[in-house]
């Protein structure tokens, strides 16, 4: 019985240390990879606007509502949020990652091993989170970007992409109380979020779909915001 049980002991402490070398491991990478950037392409025109935003752990994309490439509130509807009055709505920002996160865990202190292990390892489904502005100032958590036509609409391609749509091509809004307010809704994504493509390596490659500034890879949003400094 002692003999089983110093085995038992010695395999465990070899998962531990093989849990804590990976996680190093993927820190270290993390810390590295987003040290090296991809540089912005060269393009003429700067015209229209697009921001980065963060709440200091999540990296949201924000697009005007509507401008001569695309209308936003004929895609992601206005009729999904609790607004009383759409006419100021000038932005919607667009963050992709884990549903059970999103829908299950609005502080961190609701947090459970279930939702963080399901996320990591890509056991559960996504979404969007969708919220409309009035407006947004620019702060060291929001920062501005200038791209040209034709990168905003590949920008436009890829955050399309990222929604689930169904038979009819719309694309699909989750059925929840869990908004975090009036101006907001969540949405069936595409894709699997998992520790290697987190909300924020989502938020990096946008940036590389229209050619601005960005990490190799990232998943933390200090990597991209480090960029734009």
């Amino acid at each position: 019985m002692l003999k089983f049980l110093k085995r038992i002991a010695k395999y465990a402490g070899y998962c531990m240390l093989f849990l804590v070398s990976f996680l190093l491991m993927y820190l270290l990478s993390a810390f590295c990879l987003s040290g090296i950037t991809v540089e912005k392409e060269a393009a003429a025109g700067n015209d229209i606007a697009i921001y980065i935003k963060t709440n200091g752990v999540h990296t949201d994309i924000v697009v005007p509502v509507k401008n001569a490439t695309y209308d936003w509130s004929k895609t992601v509807l206005f009729s999904n949020t609790h607004l009383a009055d759409t006419t100021g709505i000038q932005w919607l920002a667009m963050g992709w990652g884990d549903k059970g996160f999103y829908l299950q865990t609005p502080t961190w202190n609701d947090l459970t091993f279930s939702t963080a292990f399901k996320a990591a390892f890509a056991l559960s489904s996504t979404a969007i989170h969708a919220t409309y502005y009035n407006s947004i100032n620019e702060t060291a958590a929001c920062k501005k970007i200038m791209i040209n036509t034709a990168q905003y609409q590949r920008l436009v391609d890829y955050l399309r992409r990222s929604y689930e749509e169904n038979s009819s091509g719309n694309i699909v809004p989750v059925i929840t109380t869990s908004n975090y307010g009036n101006n907001d809704a969540f949405y069936e994504g595409t894709g699997r979020y998992s520790m290697f493509k987190t909300c924020n390596s989502w938020a990096n490659a946008a940036l590389k779909s229209c050619g601005q500034k960005a990490c190799l890879w990232t998943a933390f949003d200090t990597g991209i915001f480090l960029k734009y400094e």
